[in-house]
């Protein structure tokens, strides 16, 4: 009778888990969707702005409602000062550079490519940490260099025919400062969803301090709400809480971190059935290289501790 009650727990925290694990991958399956929905309505500046303050708010509300907000008190300065600095490149640099992505590329091809930001932290990480790229390292990196090539050029390969160069660029761009934002936020005592709160609360500062260079603030039309709060909540700040809480509960992370792969493809879906948009069959394939090559290159690190 006992054993039952012990199984009782574990087994409702893997449900739960693997619960909320599906609504995380609901919920960014439809960020890019909810992106270009955005964008019809308002410029990539003004999508930043009122979806980092809606996250902003939001974060607030739930260390209010936890009654985590005191613990700003205590919270070592250095620790502030290093959540406020992170809040520089996310959510202010990552989400402006992301969204004029979008803005110039067909949703599938701007959030494939943009799936391969580990392969760019795998590649940042020897220099900046010293870590030794393995020949097995090497070989996924390039097959996922191969997915991006088939990605970007549409499976030609030899040019990028009507696919904007610039919002290439800034998709390249957006996978550097996410990669680098993961290598700076290193690990602390301070309850993360606080230090999301401090970051959002730097970015949206920087955001309203730029705002002039960018015409200033811009009333969204009624359209554009839906979109915006759906970004504010379920792509930006909530959905980190949520999936951190799945992590927390769950007794197998690499279990929960390879179903969250299934995120880009549910998003390709929705962009069929929401945006329109026509999946390319390089897309699929590129997208798949560059999965598997994850995929692979998570297997050989847990096979290797």
């Amino acid at each position: 009778m006992s054993t039952r009650k012990k199984l009782r727990p574990a087994v409702s925290r893997r449900a739960t888990a693997t619960l909320l694990t599906c609504l995380v991958i609901l919920f960014w399956g439809g960020a890019a969707s909810a992106f270009k929905i955005g964008l019809r309505h308002v410029d990539p500046f003004s999508l930043l702005l009122y979806a980092t303050a809606i996250s902003t708010l939001s974060l607030l509300l739930l260390l209010l409602v936890r009654g985590r907000s005191a613990g700003l008190t205590v919270v070592p300065v250095s620790a502030v000062w290093r959540a406020l600095l992170l809040g520089i490149l996310n959510p202010f640099c990552y989400y402006l550079v992301l969204f004029a992505a979008y803005a110039r590329l067909p949703g599938q091809v701007a959030m494939a490519l943009n799936y391969g930001w580990p392969v760019v932290l795998t590649l940042l990480a020897a220099p900046i940490l010293g870590q030794s790229l393995k020949k097995r390292q090497l070989a996924a990196i390039g097959v996922s260099f191969i997915g991006a090539i088939i990605i970007a050029t549409r499976g030609q390969f030899i040019g990028f025919g009507e696919l904007s160069g610039s919002g290439l660029l800034l998709t390249a761009g957006s996978t550097v400062i996410w990669a680098f934002f993961w290598l700076l936020n290193t690990k602390d005592d301070v309850d993360p969803v606080l230090k999301l709160f401090l970051g959002f609360c730097s970015g949206l500062v920087c955001t309203l301090l730029v705002s002039p260079l960018f015409g200033g603030f811009v009333r969204p039309p009624q359209a554009a709400w839906p979109a915006l709060i759906y970004i504010g909540l379920f792509e930006m700040g909530m959905t980190f809480v949520l999936w951190m809480t799945a992590l927390k509960l769950s007794s197998s992370t690499a279990r929960l971190s390879n179903l969250i792969y299934l995120t880009p493809f549910l998003s390709l879906l929705f962009l069929h059935l929401f945006i329109d948009e026509q999946i390319h069959p390089a897309t699929f394939i590129g997208l798949f290289l560059i999965v598997v090559s994850l995929l692979y290159q998570e297997w050989t690190a847990h096979r290797t501790q």
